[in-house]
Parts: C-alpha cells; structure tokens; sequence
C-alpha cells in the first residue's frame, strides 16, 4: 500500500484534520535508508487501521523540512490530535513505532 504524499498545500489540513496518530515520513528519494524504511512503514499501515500514514519529499517540499527542522533522513513525526508528539530519526522497526504511539 503506497502512502499518500503530503506538501506545504494541504500538510496542516490533513495533520489537523484527525484527532488519533498520524505520522510523517519525512525522507529523500536517493537516500539508501529511506528505500529500505519504506516496506516497513507500508506494513505498519496496513496493520494499523487507526494511524494515519503520509510521506514528505524533502526535496520537493524543503519548506516543511525547514519548518521541522528536519537535518537527518528518514525521519518520522508523531502527532496526535494535531499536536506534535515525538519524532524518530533513522530506520526503526514496526516494533519501535509501536512502542513510541504506545507512550502517547
């Protein structure tokens, strides 16, 4: 299942949009770890109905990479209920994500 892209146009509507998790990928289309990161995130997805999955090209929209200051990709944001929460940098397992939205 491919996760639907998010830019500067309709990020804030879609983040403020649901009160449960939602996160963000923020990764690049050369970087090695992203390519690897992607499965993962798509199986996480599927298995969690309830979480709200996007993507963010950080080179198609460097406005949002800057705005969260985003230096290392990937990079996950964790937000409930429109409000930032955590965020992770590099590749983690299903089990980590879980256990992060497990603290929330």
């Amino acid at each position: 299942m491919a996760l639907e892209h998010l830019n500067q146009g309709n990020f804030d509507t879609t983040i403020q949009s649901y009160d449960g998790f939602t996160v963000v990928d923020f990764f690049a289309t050369w970087c090695g770890p992203c390519k690897m990161f992607t499965p993962i995130l798509e199986t996480a997805a599927q298995k969690m109905p309830d979480v709200h999955f996007y993507k963010v090209d950080i080179d198609a929209d460097m406005s949002l990479a800057e705005r969260y200051r985003i230096m290392t990709v990937p990079t996950l944001l964790i937000f409930k209920g429109g409000q930032l929460v955590d965020q992770s940098v590099g590749v983690i397992s299903e089990q980590q994500l879980q256990s992060i939205l497990d603290r929330h």
